[in-house]
């Protein structure tokens, strides 16, 4: 397994985020971790962890984009009066929670909501990347300052 690491480990990495931010119930921190416990570049696995999860986050919100008449009436089952309403409160409070989008759970339905409430594409990626970075920079820094000790 450490050699298989040590071979693919970016790649790998990089398809686990990628996947970890779709809707699929997967977690990449692990192999975050791994490959700092395993002496790779803390700049480069942060950076990469973080691109392959945030093309997930955008595979995620162009769903929501480019599907989100189909996904509000038929599987939301939301008419023109709810979709209103959640518009309002989305451009109030909402794009900003992608923040969040880092969240097990929340975080990949708050992509898909952010592409079916049309979130424009420049404040989408700024929100994503700007919290996806925050998470897997803090589990790095955690991860080199807890095998320092």
């Amino acid at each position: 397994m450490h050699e298989w690491l040590v071979n693919y480990g970016f790649y790998s990495l990089f398809l686990l985020s990628f996947l970890a931010a779709t809707l699929l119930p997967l977690g990449s921190e692990w192999l975050v971790v791994a490959l700092l416990i395993g002496g790779q570049n803390a700049v480069a696995v942060v950076l990469v962890a973080t691109a392959g999860n945030y093309l997930g986050a955008l595979s995620t919100y162009w769903i929501g984009l480019y599907g989100g008449d189909f996904l509000r009436r038929r599987v939301l089952r939301m008419d023109e009066e709810t979709t209103r309403k959640a518009e309002r409160f989305y451009e109030r409070f909402g794009s900003l929670s992608l923040l969040f989008s880092f969240l097990p759970v929340i975080g990949d339905p708050l992509c898909l909501v952010g592409g079916v409430l049309q979130v424009g594409f420049i404040r989408f990626s700024l929100l994503v990347l700007t919290g996806k970075l925050a998470r897997y920079a803090a589990v790095a820094w955690l991860t080199v300052k807890g095998a320092a000790l």
